[in-house]
């Protein structure tokens, strides 16, 4: 059973290969993904997060899932010497983070169910598990960041997360905390494979950040691989990055 549904303000889809899956196990899975709007979206006046920059709400006073997110904001920070920051102008967007998270424990609610063969995936990051419907892992499409219709790289995965960060839907939004909250332009797209979904998505996000060095920090993190387009059209990638890659 396959479902996409617009969520977040980007599309997420759920496909469960697994017999045994019905419609209400995907509702559930997207009603989490509603809570996590509801509580995390710096567009809605009403969230959780609007209520913290407005002064409205102080953090100790704040659910458990918005604290949680602020220390693994804060201990992500410390792990990417500061390129990872969710405060900036004055005001806290934990949205770096918060995705990865929320599709990882979207993910966590099929697995607690006894699914085994699923993926997870909003805005172009995805969690993975067992296989596809023909038996075999998933392949998972990296873009062209110059052209939207055009595939680069076909991966072929399981049991991991996929994350990309670049232009391709919302346009230039990363910014580098350490250079007055400029926007990162040498590099197009990062994509991050990792552990699991939250790993290398805020991972992606800080090494985005970094420009031209961020695929260095990605090859020093252990378990982890990287593929990265600059903006004069060079594919760069990590060492053990090509035995993920079904084809060009």
């Amino acid at each position: 059973m396959k479902q996409t549904r617009i969520l977040m303000g980007m599309p997420v889809t759920v496909e469960v290969v697994d017999p045994a899956v019905t419609e209400p196990v995907l509702d559930a899975v997207y009603a989490y993904f509603e809570y996590i709007d509801e509580k995390f979206s710096t567009y809605k006046e009403t969230s959780e997060i609007s209520k913290i920059n407005r002064h409205e709400l102080a953090l100790e006073d704040a659910s458990e899932d918005m604290r949680t997110i602020f220390a693994l904001s804060e201990q992500t920070r410390l792990e990417t010497e500061g390129y990872f920051d969710i405060f900036y102008n004055g005001r806290y967007d934990p949205s770096g983070l918060v995705k990865g998270w929320a599709i990882f424990q979207a993910a966590e609610l099929l697995r607690e169910k006894g699914f085994q063969n699923y993926y997870v995936e909003a805005g172009g990051d995805i969690q993975l598990a067992g296989s596809n419907a023909q038996g075999r892992d998933w392949r998972v499409g990296i873009r062209n960041p110059f052209e939207m219709n055009e595939i680069v790289k076909v991966l072929s995965a399981t049991d991991c997360g996929i994350a990309t960060s670049g232009t391709y839907v919302r346009g230039q939004h990363i910014y580098n905390p350490k250079n007055a909250g400029a926007l990162e332009l040498d590099i197009l797209s990062l994509t991050v494979i990792g552990p699991d979904i939250y790993e290398a998505d805020r991972f992606a996000t800080a090494a985005f950040a970094m420009g031209k060095k961020g695929l260095g920090f990605i090859a020093r993190l252990d378990g982890f691989e990287g593929y990265s387009i600059d903006k004069d059209r060079r594919a760069t990638f990590t060492a053990g990055f090509g035995r993920f890659v079904a084809y060009d």
